[in-house]
């Protein structure tokens, strides 16, 4: 393989001069365009661009929602966890399939089902106004706002995965390789909307799974097997294999365990997972979309783990603090032909572009549907409706693209932050609103404002070093359960559409 190396702010870039890899890249990056461009033509209604007018299948619905799930964050800030802190890495991925097992059963079926009650609802702050009857839209509004906070911090880390990604592939400067990745994303989501975000999110599940599948076990292949990867790896210490690293005290240990499990705690108020499952065309279908997410899931973490643990062994120059994010990529790059390199490194960027263009597809919706219609123009007509989603799709972008800016970004970090603020936020609302009858307007409120600013103040202060979608969790629940409880009871016609949907879940 042709190429040169260069130093750059401490690290080591591969500028690669091989024709192969540009053209896997460039391959990938015409499908994707390609498909954004098809569905362009169909976006004639707001509820097609923002939500697909409810047609998506099992297969589509699945993949989708677990590749705009799995993020950049998991071929590149998991396995650099992973090769930084060893096995220690597996609570985080335990959580994650714990909640999205706990999301998938709990919530699919109902919120499809309510969505479609509560006045056919396209978002989670229109599902969360109309399931209580929110006359004056305050709700509505105070989603949207946390939304739009919480994705420009979310939407920025898929940006720096993309900006780290072509840095160290082609050496590009990073806020050029930065615009390049985001660039193709707004593209996309900006001509074709769900449907093009979902069909581009089912072609990169599968090239995730397969990828991180592929990288762990060439390596061991490579290394001459297990047994010799082990021995290479013996000089790491005890803690490095250990799931309850000795170095800890009990008190750090437990709250170690505690945060990387809360993690599943999140998925009940992910809103760009959440609205796949509102897009499924039959409901019966998600109990098969169910078994194809978890197969996808356990499998895909547990090999993003692996990737991290075989790195250490197998890279021989050291990854040091944030660029140990790029294990995935250095370890490709010597895996493979430069043709399969070149697809494997795409994955990556598949993996960045699936969530990237679910948050901002669902940030746009939230704007169009939840402000701008409500507040600003009642009577926008459809087409008026499409502009501003995509004018908002250029607008969140920017600012996240700003965001992104410095390459010495934790992508980890910023994740953690953003799953923490939607996990509080909106995952006590949305759960307690699919099961609790007795849950008011007012409560949910109270929960999504308590949730939201818990997150806020504990990550500044950083109280115990536990993760701060845990306590922001549990106070939302209470604030949640208090309030509706010294409140008046729902409406009788909130009553009857809950029992209607109760009755259609168990019909399913």
């Amino acid at each position: 393989m042709a190429y040169k190396t260069i130093a750059s702010g401490g690290y080591i870039v591969i500028v690669q001069n091989n024709i192969g890899i540009l053209l896997a890249f460039i391959l990938y990056l015409a499908v994707m365009m390609a498909i954004g461009i098809y569905y362009s033509r169909k976006q004639k209604k707001l509820s097609q661009y923002i939500l697909g007018d409810r047609k998506l299948g099992p297969w589509v619905t699945s993949m989708s929602a677990e590749a705009s799930d799995m993020s950049g964050w998991m071929l590149m800030g998991l396995p650099g966890y992973a090769y930084l802190h060893g096995l220690s890495a597996f609570w985080t991925g335990f959580g994650l399939i714990a909640g999205t097992w706990a999301n998938w059963v709990l919530t699919a079926k109902r919120l499809r089902h309510y969505t479609e009650i509560a006045d056919n609802s396209l978002t989670i702050p229109d599902y969360l106004s109309n399931r209580f009857e929110d006359k004056k839209s305050g709700l509505r509004l105070i989603c949207a706002l946390f939304i739009i906070l919480f994705f420009v911090i979310y939407t920025s880390s898929g940006f720096v995965s993309a900006g780290k990604l072509f840095n160290t592939i082609f050496g590009l400067p990073y806020f050029t390789a930065l615009l390049v990745g985001a660039g193709v994303v707004i593209f996309y989501t900006f001509l074709g909307g769900f449907s093009a975000v979902s069909m581009t999110d089912f072609v990169q599940g599968i090239m995730m799974f397969f990828t991180v599948l592929y990288i762990p076990i060439a390596a061991t292949i490579v290394m001459g097997g297990t047994a010799p990867t082990a021995a290479a790896l013996a000089g790491e210490g005890r803690d490095f294999f250990s799931f309850f690293p000795g170095s800890m005290n009990f008190l750090t240990l437990i709250i170690m365990m505690i945060s990387s499990l809360g993690w599943g705690l999140g998925y009940f108020g992910q809103p760009h997972i959440l609205v796949r499952f509102m897009a499924i065309n039959n409901p019966s279908e998600l109990k098969k979309s169910t078994k194809i997410a978890m197969s996808w899931v356990i499998l895909s973490l547990t090999f993003a783990v692996a990737i991290g643990v075989v790195g250490k062994a197998y890279l021989i120059t050291p990854l040091e603090n944030a660029d140990a994010e790029r294990v995935f990529i250095v370890m490709a790059e010597t895996l493979s032909v430069p043709f399969v390199t070149g697809l494997i490194w795409s994955a990556i960027l598949a993996a960045i572009m699936s969530t990237a263009s679910a948050q901002l597809l669902v940030t746009a919706s939230a704007v169009s549907k939840d402000l701008y219609q409500p507040f600003l123009r009642q009577h926008a007509s459809e087409k008026e409706l499409i502009f501003v989603s995509r004018i908002t799709v250029l607008l969140i972008a920017a600012c996240s693209i700003y965001l992104a800016s410095d390459p010495n970004s934790y992508i980890f970090a910023i994740v953690s932050y953003a799953w923490a603020g939607f996990g509080a936020c909106f995952g006590p609302a949305v759960l307690l609103s699919l099961y609790w009858k007795r849950m008011t307007l007012k409560g949910a409120y109270a929960g999504i404002i308590v949730g939201g600013i818990t997150v806020l103040i504990w990550k500044h202060f950083a109280w115990l070093d536990l993760y701060e979608l845990v306590p922001g969790f549990l106070l939302s629940v209470t604030a949640i359960i208090f309030v509706s409880l010294i409140d008046k009871k729902p409406s009788l016609s909130i009553q009857n559409n809950f029992e209607k949907m109760v009755e259609l879940s168990k019909n399913d």
